[in-house]
């Protein structure tokens, strides 16, 4: 279920200013105009072979990506918490039909950006362009580490690079989606843990 109730851009206003580093009133005047919406945990956003135009950063809450295999098998592609963006690029930039699905993992406050937003707001603000480039490059290094991961590492070490890149979700996601998005079974998942466990590691 979707509520489409008022919210308060405060969260995404926020973000421009801290980590893009837009002046107060610049941020405001971006963020007001932008659509947002609730969503209950389950929603789904995004479902394969839809058409979508705008890309989700999370306000409040927490999302993932994930496709289906041919048997049927969810194979999760990202998580997207607080201050993250999540976005199906094939169908955004390209207008093909979405090959992936979006949920809410928990309720959740989602604005939506536009590709029209991200052009208006590198004209109007050099800093955003700039941060928008960086952001699509890091985008970009992250997925080329995933796939090096999936193709040569070992299990421990996906579970480590997981941590490091989401270091709060360990108690938010259940344990088959980690799993899922390290490529491994719920079961090898459970050997890994109790194995670190012995190393005595400790995830911050």
């Amino acid at each position: 279920m979707i509520n489409n109730e008022t919210i308060n851009p405060k969260d995404f206003t926020s973000y421009l200013m801290k980590t893009v580093g837009l002046p107060e009133a610049e941020a405001e005047q971006l963020s007001f105009p932008l659509k947002r919406m609730r969503y209950e945990k389950g929603s789904i956003l995004l479902k394969k072979g839809e058409r979508c135009n705008h890309s989700f950063f999370v306000e409040k809450g927490l999302l993932r990506s994930f496709m289906l295999d041919e048997s049927g098998k969810e194979q999760v592609i990202q998580f997207a918490p607080e201050n993250w963006f999540i976005v199906d690029r094939s169908t955004v930039y390209f207008s093909d039909p979405s090959e992936s699905y979006i949920e809410a993992i928990e309720d959740s406050e989602v604005v939506f950006i536009n590709e029209d937003f991200m052009c208006h707001a590198a004209e109007v603000s050099p800093i955003f362009g700039r941060y928008n480039d960086k952001l699509l490059h890091n985008h970009i290094r992250q997925m080329q580490k995933r796939i090096n991961l999936l193709l040569g590492a070992t299990a421990e070490k996906r579970y480590l690079s997981f941590i490091e890149m989401y270091p709060d979700l360990l108690l938010r996601v259940p344990q088959w989606m980690i799993a899922s998005y390290l490529g491994i079974t719920p079961e090898s998942l459970s050997r890994v843990r109790k194995e670190l466990a012995h190393k005595n590691f400790k995830p911050s």
